[in-house]
């Protein structure tokens, strides 16, 4: 078991910083280990409430977020639901008003374009306040800037940044990227991880060991 399945407050008499998978309660919402979420405005335990928003149980969307992510204050993951339909000649959500409009309740799906689920990958760092929207995949180690807006996959290890992000650069060489993709550091045990934390954090990854 990892330390960070028996604790939601990860640092002695910080109440802003919590290890997320331990207070979620929405089986659609698939946490890893160690992933931490910091707020400094609201109760970080909310991060389900105020953080994934229009995630409808409707749509059988998912939020999946790998192990050891950063995600800042105030981010978003923003669900199909916030979306309206482009195929119909209006954006007006009337499915959503079936009574009003005598429609099948079983049709309620049809007031918005289905993009699917969200998929952040393992020791991803998400910035400030940045959105990203229903459908995106974002590879392991990206750092999404703050205040971004993803709307398409980010590859593994690219920083993305601005409205809507765009590629701002590889954080390694090809080489480095395709070693780290394979050593998959995130899934080695806790005292593996803690012997090779002074190459991690070196960034030499030669010593990886």
């Amino acid at each position: 078991m990892a330390i960070s399945e028996r604790k939601v407050y990860p640092r002695t008499g910080d109440t802003q910083t919590i290890y997320l998978k331990n207070v979620i309660t929405n089986p659609n919402i698939i946490i890893g280990d160690y992933t931490m979420y910091n707020d400094f405005v609201r109760d970080p335990q909310d991060f389900q409430k105020n953080n994934v928003l229009y995630h409808y149980p409707v749509n059988h969307d998912k939020l999946v977020i790998g192990k050891f992510c950063s995600i800042a204050c105030g981010a978003k993951f923003i669900f199909t639901s916030a979306n309206h339909t482009m195929k119909s000649l209006s954006t007006y959500p009337f499915p959503i008003f079936f009574e009003e409009w005598g429609l099948d309740v079983a049709n309620v799906t049809e007031a918005w374009d289905n993009k699917g689920d969200i998929i952040i990958g393992n020791d991803v760092w998400i910035g400030y306040e940045a959105v990203i929207l229903s459908g995106v995949t974002v590879g392991d180690g990206a750092i999404i800037g703050a205040r971004a807006v993803v709307t398409k996959d980010v590859p593994p290890y690219t920083i993305v940044g601005g409205v809507p992000a765009r590629h701002i650069r590889r954080r390694f060489d090809e080489e480095t990227v395709t070693r780290l993709m394979e050593l998959k550091w995130w899934e080695w045990s806790d005292e593996k991880i803690k012997n090779n934390l002074p190459a991690i954090q070196s960034g030499r990854i030669n010593e990886l060991k």
